[in-house]
């Protein structure tokens, strides 16, 4: 009986131990769980909890239904939640550096968009290290695009209208342009549309399919301004209580979400067109006014942004350039 007694005593201490050794994440997101990003999410999610054999697992919050958008970063650096996915640019108000992928026909393909990040990493790691947090993985959206209720030939057709903006620099843009920025979170988008309160949008095709943007808007202008990008970040302190072996693994996993994320925003971007299309938008590449307009702004917030993110930002610039 003492002998039963004791294995199963040995089992309930060994129960407790496994249990008490699994490490449970929460990681809220942005976007719906249907937008590739989150997808890549989900999928990064599974494969850490199976390359850890359980011990850690990350329980993903789709469509800002933990907190909204812009609290993310502060509630993983505050130890809410403990790991992220936030749109960098969105913190370019907090350091210039955050919105380097945002500065307009700076980096207007994957190619250049890779080797913009790659100019720029160190920087923004070390930003990220000084609050706690660590960067694990980027992937960027598909080249960005003007919806408009109604054509435009030239920017100065833009005069006027209500432009959705979600960071500093579409807010300059719409600026430069004559429109009145207007600040309009993702999930509130088409009703925004749908209400007048914007009538314009620069956005990628992803969230034009997400929101179903041919439902309150017609047009849609291919101008392949910049590809931003989203981080998925963790709360250091959290990354440094894993043992190596569960650190080492989500490493692994962030590696391989990075690579398949980026593969699939650029596969993604032309159907994501095919789509707004087949709903009845009129897609089209801008005007050659438009496009040289667009340029004209590109240049003038370039220069603006280098002052702005001071030596690192040259630093940045330069060794993109090279």
């Amino acid at each position: 009986m003492k002998r039963i007694q004791a294995i199963a005593a040995l089992a309930t201490a060994l129960f407790a131990a496994g249990a008490w050794a699994q490490t449970k994440w929460d990681m809220p997101t942005p976007y719906p769980a249907t937008n590739f990003h989150t997808e890549n999410i989900a999928q990064f999610a599974d494969e850490v909890d199976k390359a850890t054999g359980g011990k850690l697992k990350i329980t993903v919050h789709a469509g800002a239904s933990l907190f909204k958008a812009p609290e993310i970063k502060r509630a993983v650096q505050g130890g809410q939640a403990q790991i992220g996915e936030i749109l960098i640019s969105g913190y370019s108000n907090e350091d210039p550096v955050f919105g380097v992928d945002s500065v307009p026909f700076l980096a207007t393909s994957y190619a250049e968009a890779a080797k913009l990040w790659k100019a720029s990493k160190k920087a923004i790691e070390d930003r990220f290290a000084k609050q706690g947090l660590m960067i694990l993985y980027t992937v960027p959206w598909p080249p960005q695009g003007i919806y408009s209720s109604k054509p435009l030939a030239s920017v100065a057709d833009m005069k006027g209208l209500k432009m959705r903006t979600y960071n500093p620099y579409t807010s300059r843009i719409a600026e430069l342009a004559g429109a009145q920025p207007v600040t309009i979170q993702v999930a509130e988008l088409a009703q925004a549309f749908a209400t007048g309160a914007v009538n314009a949008n620069i956005t990628s095709g992803a969230t034009g399919y997400d929101t179903k943007a041919w439902e309150v808007v017609k047009n849609y202008y291919d101008t392949q301004a910049w590809l931003p990008k989203n981080v998925v970040f963790v709360n250091k302190a959290a990354f440094d209580a894993l043992d190596k072996p569960t650190q080492q693994a989500l490493l692994k996993c962030a590696a391989d979400a990075e690579a398949r994320g980026w593969k699939a925003s650029e596969e993604k971007n032309k159907w994501y067109l095919e789509q707004l299309a087949k709903n009845g938008m009129n897609v089209a590449p801008p005007s050659a006014q438009l496009k040289s307009d667009f340029r004209k702004i590109g240049e003038t917030m370039t220069a603006e942004w280098m002052k702005t993110a001071g030596a690192d930002g040259q630093a940045i610039v330069d060794a993109y350039r090279k």
